[in-house]
Parts: structure tokens; sequence; C-alpha cells
């Protein structure tokens, strides 16, 4: 009886938190560059005076699926995708360094080189400042390039080189804001081998499809853990009848 209660009761919970991964993949199925974060149960054993005969289930993050997602064109001189493996450098607001597969870039009305959601990308040198009224063009390794429209034709100024990484995926290590960051928080090393591909977006690596069946799956394993708890209470209840009959 103890063990069902226990083991029902820290299913059912981390159930939940489990469907709320699934949600969170699902709601950035159509978001660039997206990773799809996994999940998976594990038994961990209550540690008290007693005998060892409750045990707690627990969510366990596994970690983040890396399988690239599929390349489109867009056209768009400030959308970028990354071959195959590798990150992009953006600066966050406390001046700290993470990284992204999100290519979809904006210039500030500062002139700097953001991704959409206002993080300065940044390049050998820090932060990219773009001039006005210029032409962009983002080059295989990240070097980012200008055409003035009023100035010659054919003369090409070279902005900066946005700073491209590829460390072991597992040496990375997703945050809440979605931006992955090395375990130990040390700045990575650029890494020359990262390839760009200029006018596309890499789709998310979400599967929608099997996400879907996930989320079925978790509901139905959520009902049979309440089925469980409701057992666990009509068991003790007859018990406590059978023991009544008994005095």
């Amino acid at each position: 009886m103890d063990r069902l209660i226990y083991t029902a009761m820290t299913g059912a919970k981390h159930i939940l938190e489990q469907q709320a991964n699934t949600s969170h993949n699902l709601a950035n199925a159509s978001t660039p560059g997206f990773r799809a974060q996994l999940d998976s149960f594990r038994a961990v054993p209550v540690i008290s005076d007693g005998l060892p005969t409750r045990v707690f289930v627990v969510d366990s993050t596994v970690g983040t699926d890396f399988t690239p997602g599929t390349i489109h064109s867009t056209g768009r001189a400030l959308d970028m995708a990354l071959q195959g493996k590798g990150w992009m450098a953006v600066q966050m607001e406390d001046g700290s360094e993470a990284y992204t597969r999100n290519g979809s870039l904006n210039v500030s009305e500062n002139g700097v080189l953001q991704t959409l959601d206002g993080r300065s990308v940044l390049g050998d040198g820090g932060a990219i400042s773009i001039p006005p009224d210029v032409t962009i063009e983002i080059g295989t390794d990240g070097t980012v390039s200008g055409v003035s429209a009023s100035g010659k034709a054919g003369i090409v100024n070279v902005l900066g080189r946005i700073k491209l990484v590829n460390p072991p995926e597992d040496t990375m290590t997703r945050g809440d804001d979605g931006f992955f960051r090395t375990t130990d928080g040390a700045p990575a090393t650029a890494d020359s081998r990262v390839k760009v591909v200029s006018g596309a977006l890499e789709d998310s690596n979400v599967k929608v499809i099997d996400a879907m069946v996930n989320m079925i799956s978790l509901g139905r394993q959520f009902d049979l853990h309440m089925k469980m708890l409701q057992s666990a209470e009509e068991n003790s209840s007859k018990a406590g009848q059978v023991l009544g009959l008994s005095s």
C-alpha cells in the first residue's frame, strides 16, 4: 500500500512535467533552429531509518536532441542557417556569451546586428555594427559584408565576422531562456569549420506527430496513476472495515 501510493503520486506529478516539456517542444515546432528536449523516468528509493520499501518516480531530463533540422531558402539577406553542427554566438544582457542556431537576424535602431529577440550577434571583436544605407551579405564563413547604396558600385566593405563555434554537444546545456551555454560557463572557441548558408533558415527538429503521440501516451499514463491512487484508497477503506469488524 505504502509503495503504491508513493509510486503513483510521484509518477503522476512528473508525468505532468513531461507533458509541459512536450507542449514546449510542440510550441516551438516552427521556431528556426530549435532543438527538442528529451525526457525519461527513473526510480529513486526513499532513504530513511525504516526498510527501503518506498520509491519515488522522478522525471529525468536526458538532454537535447541535436539532430539537424531541414534547411529551407527564404531569400532574405539577414537570414542564415548553419550546415551540420555548430552554433552562432550572441551576447546576453549580463554580458555573458550564449549560443543559438536561430539565424533570423535583424539590424537594431542603433545599427547593431541582432537576433529578432534583441540579442547582439557576436563577432571576432564584439558586437557587429552595420552602417546605414548598406546591403548586407553573409558569407559561408560568417563574414558580414556591406555594399553602400550611395557609394561606388562593386565596392564591398567587410563589417565583421560572426563568431561560429562547435563545442562538444555533451558540454552544452540549455538555459531557461532557450539559449545554450557551455557547462563550465567559459566562452567557446571559434571554429572556422562551421559553415553558413545565407538567405536560408533551419527548421526546428521537433517531430510534431511523434510529440502528439507522446502527449496522448502521457495522458493515458496519468490516468493509470490516478486509478492506482483510487485503488489504494479503496483498499485502505476496505482494510479499515475488516479491522472494525474484528474489533
